[in-house]
C-alpha cells in the first residue's frame, strides 16, 4: 500500500494495519502482483576458490512481517435462522464465543447453492466468472456453467501459498468438474493443485459422515475400524494435527486453514449422545418456531425493531394442521439436525483450541460463515428416510419413516428432514437453499475474530457483503496486493470487496454496492439498497413456474424491509425496470447468461454438452484394485440391459467377498460369492432387494462367471430379467422389479475386489470384510 491508500489507512485502522502497510512499503523488492515470485538473477563468480566467494543471500519467499493466520470456517446448508449467534434456536457455543469478542455480519450474502458459494468464496470472483452456475455434478457447455474453475482466477489458497503461506483444506470440497475425479485425473481442480499443501476431505457434494469416501492429497483414504467413526471428529483430528505440526516446525510462517464439514447438509448423521440433548426441543413446531426466532433476533440486534416474517410459501403446511404422527416425525427430524450443527460447532471449537494451544490466537483472523446457502429444504414435504429415495423418484411415507424413527440420524439411516424446518432456520425469511432471488437462500451469518487487529467487540456489522469479498478481505489484512498474474496466465480482477474498511467502523458506508444473483432461473439484483427479484422455481417444484421472460418480478427496500416482507413493485414501476436492465447488465457482464433452468436435462452429460469420461462407450474392463469409482466416472447401467462377466480364480475351500459391485447400503448392485456361492443382487434404495444365486458352491480352479440382465425397456426404472451363468451354464435366474432411474450414491463407488464405504448386501459386509478371497484375472460391463 503505498501513497494515498496509506493515508486512508491511517484514520481508518488501527496501529496493526499500519504496521503490515509498511512491511509492505519495506518489501517493495518483491514484486508479488506477479506469483510465483521471481527468483533473482543467479551471480556470475570468476574466483576459482569457493573460499575466498561470498555466496548470495538465499532466496525465501516470507510472508509480510505480521501477517496473520488465516482460519475459514464454512458449514453446510445452514440458514441465517438457525445458530444462536443469530437468534436461531440450536446452541452454537463456538461461533457465540467469536461474535462476543468480535463481530456479526448481519448483511453477508452467498450463492444459495454448494459449488457456486464455495468457488466465488475461494476466488473472490462471481461465480458464474468462475464457471459455476450450478453444482458441478449438472455443468453445461455454456461458459459460466462449465464447471472447470479457469486457469485466470486463481483461488486465495494459490496466493497466498505463493506469498509465504503454509495452506490446509478440511472437509467438502465440490468444486471439481464431476468427470474429473477418477484416478487419470487431470488434478488441476484438485484441492491440492488449487492451492492447498494438505487436503483431507471429500471431493462431492455430501458423504456418509459414517462411511465416507475420502482423499488425502489425491490418495483414497482407508477408513480406520473404529465401531464409533465419524467423519466430523475425524476431519477435527486431522486439522487439530497439522497446525500443531506446522507451527512446531515452522512457528513464524503464518497458515491458511479452509475448515467445511459436510454438516449440515444431509445425510444428517450425528451421534447418538449428541441426538439425546435435543429430544422434545422442536414439538412447537415450525410456525411458532419462526416466531420465536424473530423475536430472539430482534432482541440480539441482528435483525431491526419491526422486522415482520415474510409471507410462508403455500406449499409449507400449518403445524397446526398436521397428524399427531407427522409432528411425531418431523420433531425427530428436527431434533436430529439440531444435534448435527451443536456437535459441529463443538469439533469447530475444538480445532480452534489447537490454534490457542500454539499462541496464536490473537494474530489469527477467524471468518466462520454459518451456512453456504439456507437450510436445505430438498427433503420435500415430510423428509426423507434414505435422501436418494428423492433423487430416484420414491415417495416415502410417514407410517414408513415411523417404523425407523428411533434409527434416524444412525449409520442405517442416510435422512433428511421436512421442508417446514427450512423455512423456519432461515428466519425470517420466506424461502431457503437454491432461492437466489431471496435473502433466505443467499443471507448467511458470519462473524470475524482478529484480537490483535479488530478492537470492536460483540459488533453488529450491517453493510451489504458477499462471498466474494472474502478474497479481497484477507489479502488487504496481509497486506498483499492483488495478483495480476499466477502461473503465467493473467488474471480476471477480483471483483470483490475488502471488509477491512468494517472492522472499526459499522457506520461507515458499504463499498459493496452492486449484486447480482442467479441459480437455475431464480434470480435478483441488489442495488444501493434496492432489491428486485423474481421466484422461477421451489426446491420442491420439479418445473418451473412460467417460461423465463414471463416472469413476475418483485421490488423491494432492504434498508426498511430486512425480511423481503413489503412488496413495492406496484408503486415503483420505474425503479423496478431499472433494476431488471442493470441485472442483465451485470448477468450478461459475469457470464450468467443464457439462463438454464433445466434440471432432469442437465444431469445428463450428452444432453447438457459436458464431457462424459465414459462418452459412448458401451464396455468397461476392469481388474482387480481397481476401487473408488464414482458414479461420474463409470460406465452407467441404468436404464438399459448389461452384462458382467468376470473371470476368476476360486482358492481351495469356499470363497467368499465381493466381485464387483456399485453403490452401497442405500442403493446399487454386486456381483459376489458368499460361502462359496455365486450371486447378484439389486438393491432397490435399500427398501428391497432382488437376488438371484446359484445352488451350488463353485469348485477350486478357475471360472467365468456372467450375469446378464434383460431390461424391460418402455421408459426409466424399470425392470428386467437376471440371469446368472458359470462357465457358460445357467446356474440363476430370476425377476428385478425395480431399478433406479437416476442415481445410486453421491459418493458411494464401484469397487472390483472389495465393496468400500456401505454394504450392497450385508451379509457380504464392507471394507476388508467383503474383501474377495480368491483372484480376479478381469470383469468386463458392458451396456445396450
Amino acid at each position: 500500500m503505498r501513497g494515498r491508500q496509506t493515508a486512508v489507512l491511517a484514520g481508518l485502522l488501527p496501529a496493526f494495519f499500519m504496521a503490515l502497510a509498511q512491511a509492505g512499503e519495506d518489501a517493495a523488492a518483491l514484486d508479488r502482483s506477479i506469483l510465483p515470485i521471481a527468483e533473482p538473477q543467479r551471480p556470475v563468480y570468476t574466483e576459482l576458490d569457493a573460499r575466498n566467494a561470498r555466496p548470495p543471500v538465499p532466496f525465501k519467499v516470507k510472508a509480510p512481517a505480521g501477517a496473520p493466520n488465516v482460519v475459514l470456517v464454512l458449514i453446510d446448508d445452514l440458514g441465517f435462522g438457525a445458530a444462536s449467534t443469530f437468534g436461531g434456536p440450536i446452541a452454537t457455543p463456538t461461533l457465540d464465543q467469536l461474535a462476543e469478542n468480535g463481530l456479526r455480519y448481519n448483511n453477508f450474502h452467498t450463492a444459495a447453492l454448494c459449488s457456486p458459494t464455495r468457488a466465488a468464496l475461494k476466488s473472490g470472483r462471481n461465480h458464474h466468472t468462475v464457471n459455476m452456475g450450478f453444482i458441478t455434478e449438472m455443468a453445461t457447455a455454456f461458459p459460466g456453467n462449465t464447471g472447470k474453475i479457469p486457469n485466470a482466477t486463481a483461488p486465495l489458497a494459490e496466493m497466498l501459498r505463493l506469498n509465504g503461506y503454509s495452506t490446509a483444506a478440511f472437509g467438502k470440497w465440490h468444486e471439481t468438474a464431476a468427470w474429473e475425479t477418477s484416478v487419470s485425473g487431470p488434478f488441476d481442480r484438485w484441492p491440492t493443485q488449487q492451492g492447498f499443501d494438505k487436503f483431507y476431505g471429500f471431493l462431492g457434494g455430501e458423504t456418509n459422515q459414517w462411511a465416507p469416501t475420502l482423499y488425502d492429497g489425491v490418495t483414497p483414504v482407508k477408513l480406520p475400524e473404529k465401531p464409533d467413526y465419524h467423519f466430523m471428529s475425524d476431519m477435527t483430528d486431522q486439522a487439530v494435527a497439522w497446525i500443531k505440526y506446522q507451527k512446531a516446525l515452522t512457528p513464524d510462517k503464518p497458515f491458511f486453514v479452509y475448515f467445511a464439514p459436510g454438516a449440515t447438509h444431509a445425510p444428517h448423521h450425528v451421534p447418538r449422545e449428541w441426538i439425546s440433548k435435543w429430544q422434545g426441543k422442536f414439538e412447537q413446531g415450525w410456525d411458532k418456531l419462526r416466531e420465536e426466532t424473530l423475536a430472539r433476533q430482534i432482541k440480539l440486534g441482528v435483525v431491526p425493531p419491526g422486522t415482520r416474517l415474510a409471507p410462508k410459501p403455500e406449499a409449507v403446511k400449518d403445524w397446526d394442521r398436521l397428524s399427531a404422527d407427522e409432528k411425531r416425525l418431523f420433531a425427530r427430524q428436527a431434533e436430529v439436525f439440531a444435534a448435527f450443527l451443536d456437535y459441529t460447532d463443538h469439533e469447530i471449537g475444538r480445532m480452534l483450541e489447537a490454534v490457542d494451544a500454539t499462541g496464536q490466537r490473537d494474530n489469527t483472523l477467524v471468518i466462520y460463515i454459518a451456512g453456504d446457502n439456507g437450510t436445505s429444504a430438498e427433503g420435500g414435504e415430510s423428509g426423507m428416510f434414505n435422501e436418494y429415495t428423492f433423487y430416484n423418484g420414491e415417495q416415502e411415507t410417514v407410517p414408513d419413516m415411523l417404523k425407523v424413527l428411533d434409527q434416524w440420524g444412525g449409520p442405517q439411516t442416510y435422512p433428511h428432514m421436512a421442508a417446514g424446518w427450512a423455512l423456519a432456520l432461515d428466519a425470517p425469511f420466506a424461502w431457503m437453499k437454491q432461492i437466489a432471488s431471496d435473502f433466505g437462500g443467499t443471507r448467511n451469518g458470519m462473524v470475524v475474530h482478529w484480537p490483535k487487529a479488530i478492537r470492536a467487540k460483540n459488533e453488529v456489522r450491517s453493510q451489504f457483503s458477499h462471498v466474494i469479498d472474502i478474497v479481497p478481505t484477507v489479502l488487504e489484512a496481509a497486506g498483499l496486493p492483488q495478483p495480476k498474474v499466477v502461473s503465467g496466465t493473467p488474471q480476471i480482477p477480483i471483483e470483490g470487496t475488502s471488509l477491512v474498511y468494517s472492522f472499526e467502523d459499522g457506520k461507515a458506508a458499504e463499498r459493496h454496492t452492486t449484486q447480482y444473483f442467479e441459480i437455475a432461473g431464480n434470480r435478483a439484483i441488489y442495488h444501493d439498497g434496492w432489491f428486485a427479484r423474481t421466484i422461477h422455481r421451489a426446491p420442491w417444484e420439479t418445473t418451473p413456474r412460467r417460461a423465463l421472460a414471463e416472469d413476475v418480478w418483485e421490488l423491494y427496500d432492504v434498508r426498511q424491509d430486512f425480511s423481503l416482507a413489503n412488496d413495492l413493485a406496484a408503486r415503483h414501476p420505474d425503479k423496478l425496470r431499472e433494476l431488471q436492465a442493470l441485472f442483465l447488465k451485470e448477468a450478461s457482464a459475469r457470464h450468467a447468461l443464457p439462463l438454464d433452468d433445466r434440471t432432469l436435462e442437465r444431469a445428463l452429460p450428452d444432453v447438457a454438452g459436458r464431457p462424459d469420461l465414459m462418452g459412448k462407450r458401451t464396455s468397461l474392463t476392469l481388474s482387480e484394485g481397481m476401487t473408488g469409482m464414482t458414479e461420474n466416472v463409470f460406465i452407467n447401467v441404468k436404464n438399459r440391459s448389461k452384462t458382467i462377466t468376470a473371470d476368476v480364480e476360486i482358492p481351495a475351500g469356499k470363497a467368499n467377498g465381493t466381485i464387483l459391485g456399485q453403490g452401497g447400503r442405500f442403493g446399487g448392485w454386486s456381483l459376489y460369492v458368499k460361502d462359496g456361492v455365486p450371486a447378484y443382487t439389486y438393491n432397490y434404495l435399500g427398501l428391497q432387494q432382488f437376488t438371484i444365486a446359484s445352488s451350488q458352491p463353485l469348485p477350486q480352479g478357475k471360472a467365468t462367471l456372467r450375469f446378464e440382465f434383460a431390461y424391460d425397456g418402455q421408459g426409466r426404472g424399470k425392470g428386467g430379467l437376471g440371469t446368472l451363468y458359470v462357465n457358460d451354464r445357467k446356474v440363476g435366474e430370476g425377476r428385478i422389479e425395480r431399478t433406479q432411474p437416476t442415481v445410486f450414491s453421491a459418493d458411494e463407488t464401484a469397487d472390483v475386489g472389495i465393496d468400500l464405504a456401505t454394504p450392497v448386501v450385508e451379509a457380504i459386509g464392507a471394507e476388508q470384510r467383503s474383501a474377495f478371497t480368491g483372484k480376479i484375472d478381469r470383469v468386463t460391463v458392458q451396456v445396450r
